[in-house]
């Protein structure tokens, strides 16, 4: 079976858009499912660590020397423009290849939420990895589960869908306050940049929390965990709510077993 999508990014011109005959049938082989997973889920390692180095080269430019920040100024305006187009494609193209291999990245994952005998044997498998704050520094580090307020979830492979399923799950506790933020000079940047939403089109990256609702997420790990303690500070919950478990902890730990 299969069916005929415009991929945007081989698009020429709106009058003549180029169409890929694409394959929607589910891949035999379960080796090629796993590995394209792997492969999806690395392009998203990229994505995110791509921001966390702008961060990292931001934050390194001396202010005082004027000419280095010029010229720090020059090279960032460049770097997120050729960024930006980057996540543009690898956005298309993610999208082209979970769709033609019938994968989801979220198919891994496994949510306590409806399932109170299922969050516990979920809590009791991260307990024996080593919980982290979100006051600590990700740098190009990845998440693989949470705990949050007592409810768990693990097979999470970013930190945008880490955001995701946070942000979701405070909009469902107070939808009016979440919407308030919109408005909320905490989430308005000097230079006017909104963080939350009801127009997408006012974001860099705008994903959806909520009927007619999206907050930012063309943020680095850093940035993410700052949003999400802003968030919490509204919401009158402390970080000690939110445990973060990573890859790396669970990685090293399985080469030692």
């Amino acid at each position: 079976m299969s069916e005929v999508l415009v991929c945007p990014f081989l698009m020429t011109s709106a009058a003549d858009p180029r169409t890929v005959r694409v394959n929607t049938m589910t891949p035999a082989s379960p080796r090629t499912l796993s590995r394209t997973r792997e492969i999806l889920q690395d392009l998203e390692a990229v994505r995110e660590n791509l921001l966390a180095l702008s961060d990292d080269i931001w934050a390194g430019i001396d202010r005082q020397d004027l000419e280095a920040f010029d010229e720090g100024v020059r090279f960032m305006r460049s770097f997120v423009e050729k960024n930006s187009a980057f996540d543009r494609v690898a956005t298309d193209l993610s999208e082209l290849v979970q769709q033609f291999m019938s994968v989801r990245l979220e198919e891994s994952e496994q949510s306590g939420s409806r399932d109170q005998e299922q969050n516990e044997r979920i809590i009791a498998e991260l307990n024996h990895e080593e919980p982290h704050s979100i006051d600590e520094d990700f740098t190009f580090k990845r998440p693989f589960g949470f705990i949050f307020d007592g409810e768990a979830a693990t097979g999470v492979t970013t930190w945008q869908r880490l955001y995701k399923l946070i942000c979701k799950q405070l909009f469902a506790r107070d939808e009016i306050l979440f919407r308030s933020l919109e408005h909320h000079a905490d989430f308005i940047s000097n230079r006017g940049n909104h963080t939350v939403s009801s127009d997408p089109t006012r974001l860099h990256k705008a994903m959806a929390v909520g009927p007619d609702l999206y907050i930012e997420s063309n943020l680095s790990a850093n940035s993410i965990c700052a949003i999400i303690r802003r968030l919490f500070a509204e919401y009158g919950i402390g970080v000690e709510t939110l445990k973060v478990f990573l890859r790396q902890d669970r990685d090293a730990e399985r080469e030692h077993v």
